[in-house]
């Protein structure tokens, strides 16, 4: 932590969860209108937004007096303007909430030379209001002409367990003007999803976590039966097939299902074959490992181009579906060496032609269970069947639609659950017979 010579400070001890503690990258975005957006849009950060921390429990968080007796003041101010909008905490596909704040300032308040905004607040979890986790960010802000119109954006962000919290929030610049804000929130599962799992443990903080594709923690794999064994073939690609970018909410929410079969410990075994029906390409495939390594996935992501033409790709008519043809043909086996499931996952794969009738009778029927796992945010918009699900109907398979969250638990809660069953049963008829 950064604290300038000259000014005093205060020292505060509390039980903060170091332990659970993940040390910050760069969280807060800022988004900025259009009329703006000339001025701050290469806005240098000094430092990024960070938690506040001693190197273990009990250990002081060094705070300026000053700062300190606006928190605990709980009385709005602006000297220096600005509006305050808090961010609900909202449940994410990664089964963690989001929570955060909005922050507008009048461009005419930043105008001369250049100027520093310190953002310092403090989120409590009511039921713990000894164990509060303090942020702070500096944000350089670059000379700004006297008449300048209109407001820059700010925008920071954290993650929360189940529980109720207090924030505390300030912002001050150069000039020691200060804005800040309280308010409250509520994390709080409804009653139709008390069965999920939330990532996080009651009442905790955490910085938000960018990182989507940092290594999964191990698993404690379950030993009193024969682990699973399953296939993964999922299209990587925007909701929106016209997109020339992969966007980060699409990413996480494929991540996330990735993520949420890995944990489950009844799959010992994984085979993942990552593709992107766009460019048709597959673009990483790993073969019976006993984890998924989610960070090689990211860097085999880095291969799409999805904002360039390739002209040979467009002179061939029907190329997506010949490359899912064959992509089926390939991965959907049989024999003795099948997985114990195949699960198809991504958003919907609208395709001019279906793949042929005929090359999935070549495969004919399969001795295991096969799933799609559809990633579709508007169903009632986008309700018919895709390409792939038609494909997956032919096999008896079963169709998830992750829109939601709790979606997504449910779907692979139920489909691990029908994995198991199914291989027992086919284990069990040869000792029968």
């Amino acid at each position: 932590m950064l604290v300038p010579q000259g000014r005093r400070t205060t020292s505060l001890s509390g039980n903060t969860r170091t332990t659970d503690w993940l040390r910050s990258r760069a969280f807060a975005d800022f988004a900025l209108p259009a009329i703006s957006a000339l001025l701050l849009c290469n806005l240098p950060f000094a430092n990024a937004q960070m938690a506040l921390t001693g190197s273990g429990p009990g250990m002081a968080v060094r705070i300026f007096n000053t700062d300190m007796s606006v928190l605990e003041a709980g009385e709005p101010r602006k000297d220096l303007p600005c509006s305050v909008v808090s961010d609900k905490p909202v449940l994410g596909f990664d089964l963690r909430f989001h929570a955060g704040y909005e922050v507008s300032i009048p461009l005419k308040e930043l105008a001369g030379s250049e100027n520093t905004l310190t953002i310092l607040f403090r989120v409590t979890p009511d039921d713990h209001k000894d164990e509060p986790l303090y942020f702070t960010q500096r944000v350089r802000v670059p000379s700004i002409e006297e008449d300048s119109k209109g407001d820059a954006y700010l925008q920071g962000n954290f993650d929360l367990g189940e529980g109720k919290y207090h924030v505390d929030w300030l912002m001050r610049d150069r000039s020691e003007r200060v804005c800040s804000s309280y308010w409250d929130m509520d994390s709080t599962l409804g009653p139709k999803d008390r069965d999920i799992s939330v990532v996080l443990p009651p009442d905790s903080i955490r910085v938000a976590d960018r990182e989507q594709f940092k290594e999964e923690p191990p698993v404690m794999r379950a030993s009193a039966e024969a682990p699973l064994n399953v296939k993964v073939l999922i299209n990587f690609a925007p909701q929106n097939s016209n997109s020339a970018t992969l966007q980060p909410l699409d990413t996480s929410a494929l991540v996330s299902i990735l993520r949420s079969i890995s944990r489950d410990p009844r799959i010992g075994k994984f085979t993942v074959v990552a593709f992107n029906l766009q460019e048709q390409k597959v673009i990483y495939r790993a073969d019976n490992e006993e984890k998924i390594d989610f960070p090689a996935i990211g860097d085999a992501l880095t291969s799409l181009n999805l904002g360039t033409v390739d002209l040979k790709r467009l002179s061939e008519k029907h190329g997506d579906t010949r490359f899912l043809s064959e992509l089926i043909r390939r991965e959907v086996p049989g024999g003795k060496d099948a997985p114990d499931a195949v699960v198809f996952a991504g958003p919907k794969a609208l395709l001019e032609e279906n793949v042929p009738q005929d090359t999935l009778k070549e495969i004919g029927s399969v001795q295991y269970p096969v799933f799609y796992m559809n990633y579709n945010l508007y169903p009632q918009q986008v309700p018919w069947n895709d390409s792939i699900s038609k494909a997956v109907k032919y096999f008896k398979g079963t169709e998830y639609t992750i829109s939601k969250p709790r979606d997504l638990w449910y779907a692979v809660s139920e489909m691990v659950s029908r994995i198991v069953k199914l291989k027992h049963g086919r284990t069990a008829s040869p000792q029968s017979e």
